[in-house]
């Protein structure tokens, strides 16, 4: 039998801030964390603006200064928003045991910025000068394994690379740990700093990124039909996942439980989702079916929505195929309209803004949605925050390379 699996830990760095207050705060009046990008010279590339985090590392309390010049951006970011999570449950680590504690932490990229730098210094300076911590910064893992070591956590501890559903897959695969007894808590989510000159030519030049140069605060505009693509972010988001009564014996804080995952794949285009969202549909009617649920068991959806023209029609087919006439009474919302897509760290993130929704009772806008779409006709929050009655919610993320994943999460019974 499955065990039962609880959320008791919240942490992000976002564009809107670095605790969970502010940026649900924000969040909820319809802030933007889209600017200019001041992290490099933006000055030859055609998109300038994205959702970049305001970061002083120094002041973060998560290594001496020696050790963070080791650690890329992303598993700096990481490892901030492991260290708020755990503060958040009030684990104390040392009276666990540390091989029934594990971290899941996904990255669809990895240390993209060491990577970018250790290259120039190996064609301008040669082979002696390329830094010997190149390797360990840039792996994708690393923020797994740095995270497992600041806390002193022995168990399952990897990384899930599903491009934007990295944090999605993480938290899933979190999930079935504890369920089947291989962990009694995990530290999981995602974590991404791919906001670099090769990233952001990469999206730009594949023409994945919105252009909307005039009004970079409106160009991130899920469902509306003139969207022309995402805004390229950075952050993380990551939660603490516990059996339910290894939780309730220490007096933790439940935010809800983590009831269902599904995953699936599209097998078709490397960057296209499939057109009818058939793959999309199969992951969150997985979900439905792992928590036991019917369609008309929810009542929130946080939707991947990136602003992509192919991507969030998709979706509304998706969702449509797997609640039928219940899709329309469904309150739906992009949080990536306010935050821009931040890759492997998304689902991390917006699994905390669902937790949020079923404690607070409200659900965030889906901002900038100014000309709906005919081809995304339900519910998707408009512009402005809601006050719901939520008691499960689910948490879409479909990656580049057709992966898909679903979480269910609601309230404790």
């Amino acid at each position: 039998m499955k065990r039962r699996v609880v959320v008791t830990g919240l942490g992000v760095v976002t564009a809107l801030g670095r605790s969970v207050e502010t940026f649900w705060d924000r969040l909820l009046r319809g802030d933007s964390g889209v600017g200019p990008i001041t992290l490099f010279d933006v000055s030859a590339f055609q998109v300038q603006f994205a959702g970049e985090v305001p970061w002083n590392p120094e002041s973060e309390n998560i290594a001496s200064p020696k050790e963070l010049r080791r650690l890329d951006r992303f598993t700096q970011f990481a490892m901030a928003a492991a260290a708020d999570a755990v503060a958040d449950s009030g684990i104390d680590f040392s009276k666990e045991d540390p091989f029934c504690c594990g971290v899941v932490i996904g990255s669809g990229i990895g240390g993209l910025s060491e990577f970018e730098a250790q290259h120039e210094r190996l064609l301008t300076k040669g082979i002696d000068k390329v830094s010997p911590f190149t390797i360990p910064k840039l792996m994708a893992n690393s923020g797994s394994g740095q995270v497992s070591s600041m806390f002193g956590v022995k168990g399952p501890n990897y990384t899930i690379a599903t491009a934007c559903a990295s944090a999605t897959s993480s938290i899933g695969d979190a999930l079935r740990a504890i369920q089947y007894g291989d962990a009694d808590m995990m530290i999981a989510g995602g974590s991404e700093a791919a906001l670099t000159p090769m990233g952001l030519a990469g999206f730009q030049n594949m023409r994945a990124l919105s252009g909307r140069a005039d009004a970079p605060q409106k160009a991130s505009r899920p469902f509306d039909r003139d969207r022309d693509g995402f805004v390229l972010a950075e952050g993380a988001g990551v939660v603490v996942l516990e059996e339910l009564e290894h939780a309730r014996r220490r007096g933790a804080r439940i935010y809800g439980e983590l009831m269902g995952y599904g995953a699936s794949g599209d097998a078709g285009h490397i960057t296209q989702p499939d057109a009818e969202g058939r793959g999309a549909a199969q992951a969150m009617a997985m979900a439905l079916a792992d928590a036991g649920l019917n369609a008309d068991g929810v009542q929130y959806v946080n939707a991947h929505g990136t602003s992509t023209p192919l991507g969030d029609k998709a979706e509304t087919l998706a969702v449509k195929r797997v609640f039928g006439d219940h899709a329309r009474r469904l309150a739906i919302s992009s949080t990536k309209s306010q935050l821009g897509h931040t890759l492997g760290a998304s689902g991390g993130i917006e699994l905390v803004v669902c937790a949020l929704t079923l404690l607070r009772g409200v659900i965030a806008p889906t901002i900038n949605l100014e000309n709906p779409d005919p081809d995304c006709d339900l519910d998707y929050t408009p512009n402005v925050a809601r006050d719901a009655n939520v008691n499960v919610v689910m948490s879409n993320s479909f990656g580049f390379g057709g992966h898909n994943a679903s979480l269910v999460l609601g309230r404790l019974a």
